[in-house]
């Protein structure tokens, strides 16, 4: 099974959106925090929900149980928190949640999950797919849109 991740920032609407219909996308899985923010220009909520349906005829979900917590956010935005710091909270908090046991690899077939950052390096998107390959019976590829 795959699981295909993007970011937004530095896409241009039309790479964006052509990058998703050309994966076949059938579901845009929104892990941000706050997905509303005026900087998020053609990927605020509504927006986006409407032109992946009509552009790439896909569905559009938010999933904060996906993100991260608001003050560890924060921190990591605020050079209070380091990458690995981050990295090792956010996947304690993916088990404490126990997101294996939330979705299914049906539940990610033909899935995009999508978070702002450019590149994968250092995305919380990254860390949810390699902790589900990790945890589920059937490793996933992974694949990044970029």
């Amino acid at each position: 099974m795959t699981i295909l991740t993007i970011g937004f920032t530095q896409k241009s609407a039309e790479r964006f959106f052509t990058l998703l219909k050309d994966a076949k996308v059938e579901t845009l899985v929104d892990v941000r925090l706050n997905n509303v923010s005026q900087l998020a220009g053609f990927a605020k909520r509504d927006d986006l929900r409407f032109f992946v349906k009509e552009i790439c005829g896909a569905e559009y979900v938010h999933e904060t149980v996906l993100a991260p917590e608001p003050e560890m956010l924060k921190a990591y935005q605020n050079d209070a928190m380091s990458w690995g710091d981050y990295e090792k909270r956010f996947l304690d908090l993916m088990a404490k949640r126990r997101i294996e046991a939330k979705f299914s690899p049906s539940d990610l077939e033909k899935a995009c999950l999508l978070c702002s950052e450019h590149t994968p390096h250092q995305c919380h998107r990254r860390l949810v797919a390699e902790y589900l390959s990790a945890q589920w019976a059937r490793p996933l590829e992974v694949i990044h849109l970029t």
